[in-house]
């Protein structure tokens, strides 16, 4: 088993970590840790374990070190396995995964695969994978303006700070976008493979990763107060009820506007134009 952890992540989720690496150690489970250094070093280093014939490579930290673990083992058999210590930590939740150290450390040692179909986001800057959502628009915009050192310190609440920014200065141009040949328009978009967003908060009901294609949720109404109403709205999880949002199931989307800022996962995805599609295959997760 190697365990891939960003050594920036925190002292706080450094110790969660080390609580679940007592339980395995406690119990006679071996395993290696490899810190990453730079921003895609986690691939790098599940790649090489990958290849290296190791069966279980687990991501400890939050969907953007999931997604770039997930992205290093694409075409391998090797498992996934999650240790979460991020700010959301949606595909967890969305997984229904253990938080506690020791059921952690359990799952990890004798827990069943589930199979996850990651999407996969192809632009000017390269292709890159994604294991819960991307969005472009105004969400993305916040992601881009996030201060890491904000949001180690106070956990969500960085995100709270900059979206009051960023509604005084984002200009939130009209979307153009086609889903499976058919094209529209939109204020903003989260492209999702499960059902929750930020969290544990509904975004799209029914959804599920362990499915092919996508929920595209889009935010029809624009301007600073709509933005607003969305976000109050999400935390009572009565964001799918809002008027102004479309949810429509697609297998194919692109993202036509130009220099529109996205995001993946939480961490800043370049911009726009994008077409995204489900991966090659599907990852074996590893969920207890």
């Amino acid at each position: 088993m190697t365990i891939v952890f960003n050594p920036a992540a925190g002292r706080r989720r450094a110790q969660l970590l080390w609580h679940v690496l007592d339980v395995m150690a406690a119990n006679g489970v071996g395993f290696e840790i490899e810190e990453t250094r730079r921003p895609g070093h986690a691939t790098e280093i599940a790649r090489q374990a990958a290849r290296a014939g190791i069966t279980l490579v687990v991501a400890a930290g939050g969907d953007g070190t999931i997604a770039e673990v997930a992205n290093g083992l694409s075409g391998s058999p090797c498992r996934l396995g999650i240790i979460p210590l991020g700010t959301a930590n949606v595909l967890a939740h969305e997984l229904g995964l253990p938080f506690a150290p020791r059921a952690v450390a359990a799952s990890l040692a004798f827990g069943r695969t589930r199979a996850v179909w990651p999407g996969i986001a192809c632009g000017e800057s390269g292709t890159r994978l994604f294991v819960q959502m991307l969005g472009a628009g105004f969400d993305a915009q916040v992601v881009h303006g996030l201060s890491k050192r904000l949001k180690r310190t106070i956990g969500r609440g960085a995100y709270v700070a900059q979206t009051l920014r960023e509604l005084a200065r984002y200009g939130f141009p009209p979307i153009r976008l086609r889903l499976d040949g058919a094209e529209t328009e939109t204020g903003s978009v989260i492209v999702t493979k499960g059902h929750l967003y930020a969290g544990c908060y509904t975004l799209a009901p029914g959804a599920t990763p362990t499915d092919k294609g996508f929920t595209v949720a889009l935010f029809d109404r624009g301007g600073p107060m709509a933005a607003l109403l969305y976000g109050a709205a999400l935390p009572l999880n009565l964001l799918p009820r809002m008027s102004g949002l479309r949810l429509l199931r697609a297998d194919r989307i692109d993202i036509l506007s130009s220099q529109v800022p996205a995001q993946a996962d939480g961490d800043p995805a370049g911009e726009t134009p994008l077409s995204i599609s489900d991966a090659p295959a599907p990852m074996n997760v590893v969920v207890g």
